[in-house]
């Protein structure tokens, strides 16, 4: 007949044994979440440098970690949903939306990427700070008609985001990055209206020394 005291004994093995699996589980997502995380943001920083098909490599070797982890972690619900891991989803949706949309080939959606609602929600309202980087490159250059479409692309994402009326427990904090999102999008657009007007003063200029230089050549002007 079992005892009490064997009893205990055999539950707070069990229990070890369990928490063991846990602290395993806890110590792998920490390790490959880090790795998720520096492969998203090498793979931001190669969009931005127009590298598309080294971005893509990147972000397929953070998804087949990813991927793995989340299945590793179907037995472990309470480190699947801490916040480190649904933070490194969200550095790499951020990740895939921008080279998507800066590289023209298509916004993908949470199910493709295989993240929660959520965290695909967070994960675009970062990849507008990503789009404000490219408009202010793209000024630069002189390429307003560039900025101007990915603007757009900025004014979608709040339209979308300031849409969202749940409470933060429910959106993982979106509220933050949707105020994050709003100063983005109001400094880019007064950033590109600036820049519009001086393109037209500029052309202005040039129009009229234009006119001044055929005017001299006329004799018309001493």
């Amino acid at each position: 007949m079992e005892t009490a005291g064997n009893r205990i004994a055999a539950i707070g093995e069990a229990v070890l044994e369990r928490l063991e699996g846990v602290n395993a589980a806890r110590e792998r997502a920490l390790a490959e979440t880090r790795q998720i995380i520096r492969l998203s943001a090498n793979a931001v920083r190669a969009v931005h440098r127009n590298e598309f098909d080294l971005a893509e490599e990147l972000l397929a070797e953070a998804a087949s970690l990813k991927d793995a982890l989340v299945n590793h972690l179907a037995g472990y619900p309470s480190i699947y949903w801490s916040g480190y891991v649904q933070d490194a989803q969200k550095e790499y949706a951020e990740a895939r939306i921008t080279l998507g949309v800066l590289s023209g080939r298509g916004v993908p959606d949470p199910e493709a990427l295989g993240v929660e609602d959520a965290v695909y929600l967070n994960g675009l309202g970062e990849a507008a700070g990503e789009f404000r980087r490219h408009c202010l490159d793209a000024m630069r250059r002189g390429d307003l008609a560039r900025a101007e479409e990915i603007l757009g692309v900025m004014d979608e994402i709040y339209g979308v985001l300031v849409s969202v009326d749940y409470p933060d427990a429910v959106t993982g904090g979106l509220r933050r990055t949707t105020d994050m999102v709003r100063g983005v999008l109001e400094r880019t657009r007064g950033d590109l209206t600036l820049a519009l007007q001086q393109q037209t003063l500029t052309h202005a200029l040039k129009r009229a020394e234009t006119f001044i230089r055929e005017q001299a050549g006329r004799g018309g002007v001493a």
